[in-house]
């Protein structure tokens, strides 16, 4: 396998190594002027814009160099947060760039805030997929739960990027709370903590499912001081008995993460021995092993996009600036998730480096193959990451980016921002019957009555509650300890 591609970050330019580098980038340099008209219609429409870190790059090169205030690129639970403190300050629209679960959670969170009033629109008229979100929608993950729901003492924790659909299946037949990647180990001990002999049902994402086994085999052995700085209700005994009752879905995966294989981990051995490594929860086992390995070194992490996005950021906050000489000048983290997060990372890094006034360099090394990339023809912009073939991902090593976020556009997000304007000002028509097929792409009532919104609400709701006290809330704690097994 050829050279992993790297983006060479300094406090004031760029430099990039290999094509799929080069892509990214061409987009975190955007046009003054695409700049200042996306501002414009911003302003004009007074609409809201929450987007995803793993979003198209020139979209989150346009959107981070904006002025306007309310704009915010962070991982899918922060994006419907902060969409409700938008809307708490006077916007009269929310526009979503994401794929669509995460426009339903937008639409869901902002409902159970007051905030009904306030429209919540996707960038595309298309569905915009998911494959880890579709594969809790198939007969295998139905009986999966109907399983679960056939167990006593049951607790299905599903992974927050799902539909509301999902959600409200699952509430229906098993007491059921949302996780995200930054909660999910937290989730499941405390539960595990608050009733005896839990059984935890996890899914959809097969990945992250396996990599929590690893983790919960790790903590078994550790000590028991080890254990109880992770949970003081916890010892060695509790979390290996906790492990056999940990049942994970086996048949659902990201295609984003399914890359990051042992050839990738087999050159990210070889060419970067002395690298930070950073790998998403949901990779699989090979990179997931070795970050983990490395965080226990004190030079990785593993999580969610958030907590690598602050882990490299604390990092280079810590730089010992003659150290770094020592390794050339620069300073290498190898990004085990999305491309996407290449734009919050360096402008996080140059804001760190240029508040510190440290002359050193980062370099985030891409694990994907070089080849990567595909030129369009175009003499502006000549290349882009991803193959031609529109998966976004390369058989030659490593993932370069997902398609479906890739759907949500610069073009799309100012045909909408057109569209409100107009529509706030004519209020019918055309633009009116526009702006109905934005909206999230989600059931009310499925054709059995099921309400998919109230119940699908409800797991969202229960993560919210033990975000707030650290606990699982006593109703579900109740409906887990004396709920009849099959029949809720």
């Amino acid at each position: 396998m050829s050279e992993f591609p790297r983006l060479r970050i300094h406090a004031d330019r760029l430099e990039a190594r290999g094509s799929f580098a080069e892509a990214q980038a061409t987009f975190l340099q955007p046009d003054q002027a695409s700049v200042e008209q996306l501002d414009l219609l911003l302003a004009r429409a007074n609409a809201g814009v929450v987007a995803h870190f793993y979003m198209d790059p020139e979209l989150q090169g346009v959107l981070s160099a904006c002025h306007w205030p309310h704009i915010h690129i962070s991982d899918s639970l922060v994006m419907a947060d902060r969409a409700v403190k938008m809307a708490q300050a006077g916007v009269a629209a929310i526009l979503v760039a994401g794929v669509d679960f995460m426009s339903e959670n937008v639409r869901a969170v902002m409902d159970s805030a007051g905030f009904a009033q306030v429209p919540v629109y996707r960038l595309a008229k298309a569905a915009i997929g998911c494959s880890l979100a579709e594969a809790a929608q198939t007969d295998a993950y139905l009986a999966f739960l109907r399983k679960a729901a056939a167990t006593p003492r049951s607790l299905h924790v599903v992974y927050i990027n799902t539909s509301l659909r999902t959600k409200a299946v699952a509430q229906q037949l098993v007491p059921t709370i949302t996780c995200t990647s930054s909660n999910v180990v937290q989730t499941i001990l405390q539960a595990a903590a608050q009733v005896e002999d839990l059984h935890v049902w996890y899914g959809p994402d097969t990945y992250m499912g396996h990599n929590l086994q690893t983790l919960l085999s790790t903590y078994s052995r550790m000590s028991d001081s080890a254990v109880a700085a992770l949970h003081p209700q916890h010892t060695p005994q509790t979390i290996a008995e906790l492990l056999q009752r940990f049942h994970p879905f086996e048949q659902g995966h990201c295609i984003v993460h399914h890359l990051f294989g042992a050839e990738v981990v087999a050159q990210v051995r070889r060419d970067h021995p002395q690298a930070f490594l950073t790998a998403h929860l949901e990779v699989p086992g090979e990179m997931f092993a070795l970050a983990t390995e490395a965080q226990r070194q004190g030079r990785g992490a593993v999580g969610s996009t958030s907590n690598l996005l602050d882990f490299i950021v604390a990092q280079v906050a810590r730089l010992d600036e003659s150290a770094v000489q020592q390794l050339g000048g620069a300073v290498e983290f190898v990004l085990g998730t999305e491309a996407g997060m290449v734009t919050s990372i360096v402008r996080a890094v140059q804001q760190q480096l240029r508040a510190t006034g440290k002359q050193v360099a980062v370099d985030i090394v891409f694990p994907v193959a070089a080849e990567s990339v595909t030129q369009t023809g175009d003499a502006l912009m000549p290349l882009v990451p991803g193959p031609a073939a529109g998966e976004g991902c390369s058989t030659a090593g490593g993932c370069a980016t997902c398609p479906y976020m890739k759907m949500n556009h610069l073009d799309g997000l100012q045909d909408v921002l057109r569209t409100v304007a107009r529509q706030a000002q004519s209020g019918q028509g055309k633009d009116l019957r526009d702006l109905q097929e934005l909206q999230p792409r989600m059931e009310r009532r499925s054709a059995d009555g099921l309400d998919v919104v109230q119940l699908g609400s409800v797991p969202i709701l229960q993560m919210r509650e033990f975000q707030r006290s650290g606990r699982l809330s006593q109703a579900l704690v109740d409906a887990v300890c004396h709920a009849p097994s099959s029949s809720l």
